[in-house]
């Protein structure tokens, strides 16, 4: 295609909800899709808006993929290595080839930090190891859980997963000292390890032991609460201010602090849920275009 009125970085939820909207806006509208996207290691989600039974997180992004692609949107596999001003717009290094537009949107989404053990990975794919306790909890409704954790965010995750469960143990693999919220966990009635993991062990679907400082236990369910890292290194080579966790600064119209310069999802401070990604990515999308609009002297004077 030519170059783009509108590029948007990121081919998970946001990514392709903003390129149906842009579509449907009659912009041309290009995706650069890196692969991988979170979205697709959701085995079934249960709290998708209209999908009472669950949907898988690969079933999601092909109908998302298709209705973009319906509305005239075109979705390129590659990277984007660099991201640059060019004027008024932008121009974007992808796979060695340039390509400008007028606005970009980032959907670059956040890269999970998981124990470092052998074939956890897979495990978080094939939901025997969780990181999403508000996406699933509820199904931890009265099962054994443990929660990995290095910090107070660990302690925050075991406290919400109170919610579910009164068997709930935290394992701290952290320094002692970066735990400081001990008398809150008892208090809710959250048992408390302090240990290195050394093994997650798992036999057909399911977890079946932990293994931490010479002692073994199993649980039915399995969460991380080791954080994440956001995708935000072309926005923050832009100049486009951060918030303390790294994540970009939006305002109510998902704009950054540099001009044209948009993001939604994940890599937005904020939850990492799909249905908040994809209203992000709508709001986005919109304002988008009437930015557009008014800069070609489509708009009338308010």
């Amino acid at each position: 295609m030519t170059d783009p009125e509108v590029l948007i970085i990121g081919a998970g939820p946001a990514g392709l909800t903003a390129a149906t909207y842009l579509g449907r806006f009659r912009r041309r509208t290009l995706v650069v899709d890196a692969g991988d996207p979170r979205a697709a290691w959701i085995p079934v989600s249960h709290n998708m808006p209209g999908f009472p039974a669950g949907i898988g997180g690969g079933d999601i992004l092909k109908r998302m993929r298709e209705q973009a692609e319906e509305y005239g949107a075109v979705i390129l596999p590659g990277r984007v290595q660099t991201l640059s001003r060019d004027g008024e717009g932008f121009v974007a290094l992808v796979d060695g080839r340039e390509i400008r537009a007028r606005a970009v949107l980032l959907a670059t989404g956040v890269v999970d930090h998981h124990p470092d053990l052998p074939g956890v990975e897979q495990a978080v794919q094939r939901s025997l190891v969780r990181v999403c306790p508000i996406c699933d909890g509820y199904e931890a409704t009265g099962k054994a859980v443990a929660v990995i954790g290095h910090s107070d965010k660990g302690a925050r995750e075991a406290a919400f997963m109170r919610t579910y469960s009164d068997r709930v143990t935290l394992i701290h693999i952290g320094p002692p000292e970066a735990l400081t919220r001990r008398e809150e966990l008892d208090r809710l009635g959250v048992e408390l390890v302090l240990a290195p993991l050394d093994s997650i062990d798992i036999e057909q679907d399911r977890v079946t032991a932990l293994s931490y400082g010479g002692q073994s236990r199993a649980f039915d369910l399995v969460y991380s609460a080791l954080g994440t890292s956001p995708n935000a290194e072309l926005a923050q080579g832009l100049g486009a201010r951060l918030a303390d966790d790294g994540r970009l600064e939006v305002d109510l119209h998902q704009a950054t602090s540099v001009a044209g310069l948009y993001a939604a999802g994940d890599v937005v401070r904020g939850l990492n849920q799909i249905a908040v990604a994809t209203a992000e990515a709508a709001v986005a999308a919109t304002d988008m275009h009437n930015r557009l609009r008014k800069a070609d002297g489509q708009t009338v004077a308010d």
